[in-house]
């Protein structure tokens, strides 16, 4: 099935406390999101790339990527008022062309500012899509939870049953394209949502640890860690 990916980067770098939003932040020479592109041209550099950016946005991420140099060819979509929509912006671009091809299409959708994803959580999310028709990739809740009720109290939970979702989560192309022809709905916080609610279950792909998302002046700090550590070992 042929591979496109949407690169969601509609971040503002608010909880950064940065002018520079989060996804134009530089760590070993690049933004965070030419590193996230890139990830993504090493899988597989015949996949289709879609990077959705405020368009206020693009004329700066055109600069740079002309100035540091882009390996990842890519198309730009301007982004919308929420993630739906931003996602359901990028889905419109290609729609067309998915419908209009013989072939089955696979769908990525990833968070700009996830750039340490691993190439092997990636293949292993096309792989069970392709099979299951949904997949995400998660890790298990290794933190202590509580529930607050209503009155008050709290009462500990069994962590055992809990996941954090991260992405790319990775979708058969007429499942989510049909997915994101509904209204928007505010519990859609991603996309493996939009999709259950058609009553479609999506399947769960172990994730790497690394596969964090830059929001905090510690991502941040985390971030700038794991590539230049990245670099040192490419360098041996």
């Amino acid at each position: 099935m042929k591979p496109y990916v949407i690169i969601v980067a509609g971040g503002k770098g608010l909880r950064m406390g940065n002018d520079l939003p989060k996804q134009f932040l530089p760590v070993a020479g690049k933004p965070l999101l030419m590193h996230t592109i890139e990830r993504f041209r090493t899988w597989n550099p015949e996949a289709e790339l879609v990077v959705v950016l405020p368009e206020a946005h693009q004329s700066y991420w055109n600069m740079l990527c002309k100035e540091i140099g882009c390996a990842a060819k890519h198309r730009i979509v301007s982004g919308g008022s929420t993630r739906f929509h931003s996602v359901k912006n990028g889905l419109d671009r290609i729609r067309e062309e998915i419908r209009s091809s013989s072939e089955n299409s696979l769908i990525a959708i990833h968070d700009g500012v996830r750039p340490f994803v691993s190439t092997e959580v990636i293949a292993a999310c096309f792989q069970k899509a392709e099979e299951k028709g949904a997949a995400i990739p998660t890790l298990p809740v290794i933190d202590s939870l509580r529930e607050a009720l209503p009155d008050g109290t709290s009462r500990a939970i069994d962590r055992s049953r809990y996941y954090a979702v991260h992405t790319p989560q990775v979708f058969r192309a007429d499942i989510l394209l049909k997915a994101y022809e509904q209204p928007y709905q505010e519990n859609f916080t991603d996309d493996a949502s939009v999709v259950e609610s058609m009553n479609i279950p999506v399947e769960m792909v172990p994730s790497n640890p690394e596969n964090i998302k830059i929001t905090t002046p510690i991502d941040y700090m985390i971030a700038r860690s794991i590539l230049e550590e990245e670099k040192k070992t490419f360098y041996l």
